[in-house]
């Protein structure tokens, strides 16, 4: 790689250019993993991933992770590690910003097919 390859990533501008929920966009990847940013409004599917693990990283607006059993409200500048096997669903009353990170070609819905929610694998901005 050439130092001409080498991008920064300007989350603001971004992001703007987003106008959906729950359809993750790639902006960038490394060591097999993607960094994708995403915005969330309303509730995702229950679902969990069999052998990844995923970083969701608040960068505007709030929303939470719900288990089965608790919930954990994640606000700009936090994130929480969901770790592999855990069912879980985000929930945002109002449109949040989110970064996530995670293997490559994770299914946004893991091991549920969800005709509304599950989004294209491989999309970049």
């Amino acid at each position: 790689m050439t130092e001409r390859e080498i991008q920064k990533v300007e989350l603001a501008a971004s992001l703007a250019k987003i106008d959906e929920h729950w359809r993750p966009k790639i902006v960038g990847a490394l060591n097999g993993q993607e960094v994708k940013l995403v915005k969330f409004q309303g509730t995702f599917v229950w679902h969990h991933h069999d052998q990844e693990d995923e970083l969701f990283l608040g960068i505007a607006g709030r929303f939470r992770v719900e288990f089965r059993d608790h919930s954990i409200e994640v606000g700009p500048g936090e994130f929480v590690i969901v770790p592999r096997g855990v069912e879980h669903r985000t929930v945002a009353e109002e449109e949040a910003s989110v970064l996530l990170f995670e293997p490559a070609n994770v299914r946004n819905t893991g091991n549920v097919a969800d005709p509304r929610l599950t989004a294209p694998q491989g999309v970049r901005l």
